[in-house]
């Protein structure tokens, strides 16, 4: 196996967002946040899966958080049984193993014990069908899918330089993220049966509710020192930033070059 060319080809596959500030970092750090990313894309994408029902989903979510406990070394095998599953899931799921053994191994624990983690709530939230009354339920949901990412970036960022940050601001930074995405992905999911909007909240409440949280992300990102974790963070930010003023235009998302142009002018700038 061809590593990480073979781990950033799936990477660039299932999300070009994230390959441009990825495949920007230096060695070692790169192929942690990549193994972090394709693990996390991995429970994401059963999430997410049209034809599993949820009692099958947190079944596999389970299965997967269990055999990343086993975890002793870079021989493990994290592979669940995904039993008949197996052939509805991409392969961005099925090799979650290699992407498990991609970090090295001085950091790689900490991102086994992140995605099992997650796994484990992504499970619970797939029982209860991702249903979000209250405000409450909508902070605990951003954090169990984008906030506790972002206190993994920051372990990973202190990992590899000893850059210092804020966990308070990651989980900001997290939450932002997300619901920009719940915003842009709003009418898909309902389409799905799954609205993460709180009871009588309306796009402009969900909007105000990003922005609050992308001030923590504005926050965490002007702390950063110059180096790899800015010139990564700067990205998602940016395009975050102006994919919520391009919904609050009544767009649905940003335009594939408006992208471009945002990320040049964050690299140039």
């Amino acid at each position: 196996m061809n590593w990480p060319n073979d781990a950033l080809e799936v990477l660039k596959q299932t999300s070009r967002t994230f390959y441009i500030p990825i495949v920007q970092l230096p060695g070692g750090l790169q192929e942690a946040v990549t193994s972090a990313y394709l693990c996390m894309r991995a429970i994401d994408e059963i999430e997410d899966h049209p034809h599993l029902d949820n009692v099958t989903k947190a079944q596999l979510l389970r299965s997967l958080s269990l055999q990343l406990q086993t975890g002793t070394g870079s021989d493990d095998h994290f592979t669940p049984n995904w039993g008949e599953s197996y052939n509805q899931l991409p392969e961005v799921t099925v090799r979650v193993s290699d992407w498990a053994k991609l970090a090295p191994d001085s950091i790689a624990p900490r991102i086994w014990d992140a995605t099992a983690a997650m796994a484990d709530r992504m499970a619970i939230w797939a029982e209860r069908n991702w249903t979000v009354n209250t405000v409450a339920d909508l902070d605990s949901y951003t954090f169990s899918v984008a906030g506790a990412v972002g206190l993994l970036l920051s372990d990973l960022w202190a990992w590899y330089d000893n850059t210092q940050t804020s966990r308070m601001d990651a989980i900001g930074f997290g939450r932002g993220l997300q619901t920009v995405n719940i915003l842009r992905n709003h009418r898909e999911d309902k389409a799905r049966g799954v609205d993460f909007f709180p009871d009588s909240w309306t796009a402009p409440q969900m909007q105000a509710y990003a922005r609050h949280n992308l001030e923590f992300a504005e926050r965490y990102t002007q702390s950063l020192p110059k180096g790899p974790a800015l010139d990564f963070c700067r990205i998602p930010l940016v395009l975050a930033q102006g994919t919520l003023k391009t919904m609050a235009l009544g767009k649905p998302k940003l335009s594939r070059d408006d992208v471009m142009q945002l990320i040049g002018q964050v690299s140039n700038g």
